[in-house]
């Protein structure tokens, strides 16, 4: 696969990704919503009405490019099980800006990018239930790679540890993912997940970890472009059964204050550290759909 530019064979392979992302958008969203109707009535918010997600498309803005340059649409549901998930998808392009470039494979020979992908987001009422986090992505500049992942946020104490069933299982989901596409993929990516997933400010974990990975192209763009798609199916795999399994338990006063200050590191990470969010922010991306991964309350003790 070459550059970007004047190769109809890439036009095809960015629309292609590009349409599964949106696939995989709404796969998530009907089965979340899904979960949202199976909530028992006689738990926490289990008289509420079942949650919807809405959708907002939004179009991107630069100060370096001129005209149409994509954009995307945002999900977003406030439910009964779901406190706030985002699942948002994107599709832009353009130039980068000059200090910008320098940090992106490919674009100091030219400044032009294709970017889309998918985040996901989840910040779920009952404490019992991890928080977590999804996306991936293909990006085009004069080189072409694949990124993404997902990880485990439990909120409480007990619960974050990588020898809890919940972590084994959401683990044991990617492993599978991995393990179809190289036999070094899944030591090689949790590990990168462990290392970047980490507020060193505070010297912890974020959560319990899963797969990371980044700038992937081994020469086969069908065979990486599987592994990806791999990837998305396996967040269902590994986090739907979580969710189901715990989301009828009653929680108490002090594991929803635990929740709170837990998804105030969850926030830190994500405004100190996270490249989705610089990279959102440093090329015209929609600061509300940058920002849906931040979670709707938590606290600083």
């Amino acid at each position: 696969m070459s550059g970007l530019h004047g190769d109809a064979t890439v036009e095809q392979y960015k629309a292609m990704a590009a349409a599964w992302f949106v696939d995989l958008r709404d796969q998530i969203c009907t089965a979340f919503e899904k979960l949202e109707d199976d909530l028992a009535p006689d738990t926490a918010h289990g008289e509420r009405p079942p949650g919807r997600f809405e959708r907002t498309a939004w179009k991107r803005k630069s100060d370096h490019d001129v005209g149409d340059s994509g954009g995307g649409v945002m999900s977003v549901m406030k439910g009964r099980v779901f406190e706030k998930v985002g699942v948002n998808v994107s599709t832009v392009f353009g130039t980068f800006s000059e200090d910008f470039r320098k940090q992106m494979p490919g674009a100091d020979e030219d400044p032009r990018f294709w970017a889309s992908g998918i985040s996901l987001v989840a910040h779920m009422w009952n404490p019992h239930v991890p928080a977590v986090h999804m996306n991936t992505r293909h990006i085009v500049t004069t080189k072409t790679w694949f990124g993404g992942g997902g990880d485990l946020n439990p909120v409480l104490g007990k619960d974050r540890s990588k020898d809890t069933p919940d972590a084994q299982n959401f683990h044991g989901a990617y492993k599978a993912a991995c393990d179809k596409h190289g036999d070094d993929y899944y030591e090689k990516f949790t590990k990168w997940c462990d290392e970047y997933f980490f507020n060193i400010h505070r010297n912890e974990p974020r959560g319990v970890g899963g797969i990371f990975y980044d700038y992937v192209n081994t020469g086969d763009w069908d065979a990486d472009f599987a592994f990806t798609q791999d990837v998305g199916k396996a967040f269902l795999k590994g986090y739907q059964p979580l969710v189901a399994g715990h989301m009828n338990e009653p929680w108490t006063d002090a594991e929803r204050e635990e929740q709170l200050v837990y998804r105030g590191r969850y926030a830190e990470f994500n405004l100190v550290y996270d490249r989705g969010t610089k990279f959102g922010l440093q090329t015209g991306g929609n600061v509300d759909a940058i920002l849906m991964s931040l979670p709707p309350e938590a606290k600083w003790p």
